[in-house]
């Protein structure tokens, strides 16, 4: 299942084009929209919002994400109520704690030192999701980057899914934390599926990759200012990933883009992957991407190639954090 995700920072895009991109994402069977307050400051939902008026609500589903600075009892309504408004909805089908509720996620979203050094406690989070449950304001909840240990200390079967990433390059929720959502009914969505546009070849080579997308652990922090994980990067590795999978894109005659949707895809454990489409066509790309899936042999094949990355980066999937800093754990 594709579902749209809308962050709205790529540039500058018109709402008569995120309308567009929307109605393409209906006609084409994509129900599912996910955003969150924090993006462009709230701005995403109110786009998304102003994107969906006039689709019969009951024919799409809508996600978001509250901070996890914003996770206290009575701030949590507060900021759902205020997801709401901008959505312009009276109830939303997922609310998704955003991050782990720890200072080190934490301080990525507040400059208060008082949320910092005394986070929500995961207990009365809960608490605020299922009163909004109760009334009708939220349909289920969810987490997002939460890793197996995380994880275990939630009341898991209230817990509908876990936004994780997720691609080619980036399966380090293989080693557990998929697993450990599926043993517990844990639907799993992914993100970041197209690694912002290096899994869909928009770029020669990793050099070419703007600045801002080149701050992952697959990168060497030195050569990079936006960079906070402090790591060597894993470049070589990479490059070679990168090459093998374009090798698979002209036996088969796929895009890379379509080769890594399809190869997410085939993994049952997911559930839904998110795609961002910034035009129309781009929809349609790829929504076609998935009408035929993998045979087992490219799957296989496309496992063998980025199995070096996935070892290389271990079983740490804060891709932006060293592993002494993984908001994830």
């Amino acid at each position: 299942m594709l579902g749209f995700w809308w962050r709205g920072i790529l540039g500058s895009i018109s709402q008569k084009d995120v309308n567009k991109v929307v109605r393409e994402s209906v006609n084409s069977g994509i129900n599912y929209f996910d955003t969150a307050e924090v993006y462009n400051e709230g701005r995403s939902e109110s786009s998304l919002g102003l994107a969906i008026a006039g689709i019969p609500r009951d024919s799409i589903l809508l996600g978001t994400k509250v901070s996890p600075s914003n996770c206290y009892k009575e701030t949590l309504i507060e900021h759902c109520e205020a997801s709401l408004k901008r959505l312009q909805t009276d109830y939303l089908d997922l609310y998704m704690v955003h991050w782990p509720l720890h200072p080190h996620a934490i301080r990525h979203f507040t400059n208060d030192l008082r949320i910092v050094e005394n986070p929500p406690e995961i207990s009365e989070t809960m608490e605020a999701l299922q009163v909004l449950n109760q009334q009708g304001k939220i349909r289920k909840f969810g987490v997002s980057n939460f890793g197996r240990n995380r994880l275990k200390d939630l009341p898991l079967k209230d817990i509908a899914v876990n936004q994780l990433p997720y691609n080619l390059l980036c399966r380090a929720i293989e080693y557990d934390s998929l697993s450990f959502c599926e043993d517990n009914g844990i639907g799993v969505i992914g993100y970041m599926g197209l690694l912002q546009g290096i899994l869909a070849d928009n770029y020669p080579s990793l050099n070419d990759v703007p600045l801002l997308q080149r701050r992952t652990r697959h990168f060497n922090s030195k050569n990079n200012i936006e960079c906070r994980h402090g790591e060597e990067g894993i470049e070589n590795e990479t490059n070679i990933a990168l090459n093998g999978i374009r090798h698979i894109c002209k036996e088969t005659g796929f895009s890379m883009a379509a080769i890594s949707l399809k190869w997410i895809l085939a993994n049952p454990a997911v559930t839904c992957v998110l795609v961002g489409s910034r035009n129309a066509y781009k929809v349609k790309e790829n929504v076609m991407a998935i009408q035929t899936p993998l045979c087992k042999e490219i799957k296989d094949e496309l496992d063998r190639i980025s199995l070096p990355v996935m070892e290389k980066l271990g079983n740490h999937f804060d891709y932006y954090e060293s592993a002494e800093y993984d908001r994830t754990l």
